[in-house]
């Protein structure tokens, strides 16, 4: 009687890791088929989902993103999307990643009806942004602007005194390397740099004059840096509408001829690290209805932004950050 006990004792712990081993393993199919489909769908879409209205987020600092110009380009050849809303929040970032989105919303746009939604900021480079696309609708607490050019480093030349440190330096000319930290600027480093700034000042006033049909004060008015809320901006000329997403699609509905009961659908950048730990959670949590979880997991599994050279971007003071 023993042994018999011990056989079906045993006979019930095969059953269970058998159990457990076919379940993880429908899991494994489960989560590849998904991942499959989620691949897929990102050539064209979500698959079968028929015509669309896309949207494309742009939110965080600017610093240049390959992949999502590889992104603007895919919706442009994408035969589903009629029209597309760029979402935009950011503070702005560098004006040569400002710049590549600005030139990719136009190239999206010239292919697709394309309104850009000020969702809360876009402010410096990421009004850049938003000058790329035919219209800008954006919420009234929004703030838009701050139009200008920055340049920053650090200068702790002081620290290094008090510790009894000195940075010698063999340059091929005075303008080598400067600005540097490790002394102070310069007049003549100052000017270069200044110089720079200006030019690249100019460049974003130019753009603001052409795509916002800005010019003489009513443009310098704009462009003296300060932020504007959108109820402020509107007049100015730096939105064309007060309103909702749903009023920016209702534009693309009414000028653009595009159908009035198309879904609007996410469009999001294709990762490079499709399946690291990180993008297999993330997908778990879309797979459960968990949507900001999974953007925080995706969010996770990017490298911190890094910002190198002339910046647009806005720094509120703590005072009113949110």
């Amino acid at each position: 009687m023993a042994f018999d006990a011990d056989l079906i004792a045993d006979r019930r712990r095969l059953r269970r890791k058998l159990t457990f081993w076919r379940a993880a393993s429908f899991l494994v199919v489960i989560l590849a088929v998904a991942a499959g489909a989620l691949a897929w769908s990102g050539r064209d879409g979500l698959p079968g989902t028929g015509q669309q209205v896309a949207r494309v987020n742009i939110s965080g600092l600017i610093t240049g993103d390959r992949r999502t110009t590889e992104l603007l380009k895919r919706v442009g050849d994408s035969g589903l999307v009629r029209g597309v809303v760029v979402s935009i929040n950011s503070p702005g970032g560098t004006t040569s990643g400002s710049e590549e989105l600005f030139q990719g919303i136009r190239a999206l746009a010239a292919k697709k009806p394309t309104v850009a939604f000020v969702d809360g900021v876009a402010a410096s480079g990421a009004y850049i942004t938003a000058m790329g696309a035919d219209r800008i609708v954006a919420r009234e607490t929004a703030l838009v602007g701050s139009i200008g050019v920055l340049f920053q480093y650090p200068e702790f030349s002081g620290v290094l005194g008090k510790l009894g440190v000195s940075v010698e330096q063999i340059k091929s000319g005075p303008l080598k390397a400067e600005p540097s930290g490790f002394h102070p600027t310069t007049p003549e480093a100052r000017a270069a740099i200044q110089s720079v700034v200006n030019d690249t000042f100019g460049w974003f006033k130019g753009l603001v004059a052409e795509r916002r049909g800005i010019s003489g004060g009513a443009l310098d008015t704009v462009s003296d840096g300060r932020v504007f809320s959108a109820r402020q901006g509107l007049p100015l000329r730096l939105v064309d509408q007060l309103g909702t997403e749903r009023d920016a699609i209702a534009w693309l509905e009414r000028e653009k001829g595009v159908p009035s009961d198309l879904p609007v659908r996410d469009w999001r950048p294709r990762s490079e690290r499709s399946f690291s730990l990180w993008s297999l959670a993330a997908l778990g949590a879309d797979l459960a209805g968990l949507d900001e979880l999974a953007a925080t997991l995706r969010s996770a599994s990017t490298d911190a932004a890094k910002l190198d050279g002339l910046l647009a971007v806005w720094q509120p003071p703590a005072a009113i950050r949110q």
